[in-house]
């Protein structure tokens, strides 16, 4: 059996980007596990310093299980250099290329108005863009 995987991304506002890749990934909430009915509920179980808050944190998952879990968590210092690991999204369908460009600017476009940037386009192929913290990932189609 292949292992599973949870990405976490370091941040400074966690529920800036929870909300911004929900909307970039289509991802929910995860709930808490059993046998806690909130999050809130579960984070207090911890006894951790009182500094700390459940808004610190976000875990979203995709809500048919397909993809990885996400975890964002707030820390001290910013980012200050390029990822060494980004996300490729990958929009669907078929078509000639002039259709699957139209669909990555499309999505690109999505994506700025929900708060990410981009950053370069490499006509044809891919966008990189940069979600409201500036961590990188990448825009472009399915395989043909």
């Amino acid at each position: 059996m292949a292992a599973r995987i949870t990405l976490t991304l370091d941040c400074t506002d966690a529920q800036l980007l929870a909300a911004f890749w929900k909307t970039a990934l289509g991802y929910v909430d995860e709930p808490p596990p059993a046998p806690f009915t909130t999050r809130e509920e579960w984070f207090a179980s911890f006894d951790l310093p009182e500094d700390e808050s459940v808004d610190d944190c976000a875990w979203l998952c995709d809500p048919d299980g397909a993809g990885p879990r996400l975890s964002i968590l707030k820390v001290p210092e910013p980012k200050t250099a390029k990822n060494r690991l980004h996300m490729d999204i990958r929009v669907p369908g078929h078509g000639n290329s002039d259709e699957r460009w139209a669909r990555i600017r499309a999505e690109a476009e999505r994506l700025g108005k929900a708060g990410g940037s981009v950053e370069e386009e490499f006509d044809g192929h891919h966008i990189t863009m940069a979600d409201p913290e500036g961590n990188e990932f990448c825009v472009a189609a399915t395989a043909a």
